[in-house]
């Protein structure tokens, strides 16, 4: 189910079904702490390698985006920690784009352990699309190939 709420911004409830096949690798050791665990600053880098993840499977490479003159910066990221992930130990991440508005979009993360099943961490993150010098895109309106991308697999997400 999806709808559109304030600001035009399409709003989608999904379940536990992603439209794309999720993002699978292994911890690095280089990515562990003290503790033995994951460091907790890695999962935010683990949800950037995600996004690229699906762009490409989405089939528009972000280095198409780029170079189109079409930025994607961060405006806010935040990750809930439940269970650590180990050295070796292989995950899935999981992505839902929750809302997008041809100017904002909001994705929503699920990492799991592929041994186990548990989920290990969940977040969130929110963009806009810019120009070079960080002025805001419309990209319905000016770049309707990269706004299909992003509103077909929410969309897709919210029919799961």
């Amino acid at each position: 189910m999806h709808f559109f709420g304030k600001n035009g911004i399409i709003n989608a409830k999904n379940g536990d079904d992603t439209m794309l096949k999720p993002y699978e690798r292994s911890v690095y050791y280089y990515e562990t702490d003290k503790m033995g665990i994951m460091h907790h600053s890695n999962y935010i880098r683990i949800f950037e390698e995600t996004r690229v993840f699906f762009l490409s499977e989405a089939g528009m490479p972000f280095t198409e985006i780029e170079a189109r003159g079409i930025l994607m910066p961060v405006l806010s990221v935040e990750c809930s920690y439940l269970r650590p992930l180990r050295f070796g130990d292989e995950f899935a991440v999981e992505l839902h784009i929750t809302a997008f508005n041809g100017v904002r979009l909001y994705v929503e993360y699920t990492v799991r352990n592929k041994g186990t099943g548990e989920i290990c961490a969940v977040g969130k993150s929110s963009h806009c699309f810019t120009d070079a010098e960080l002025a805001p895109v419309r990209v319905k309106r000016n770049y309707p190939e990269i706004y299909k991308v992003f509103a077909d697999n929410m969309k897709n997400s919210a029919d799961k």
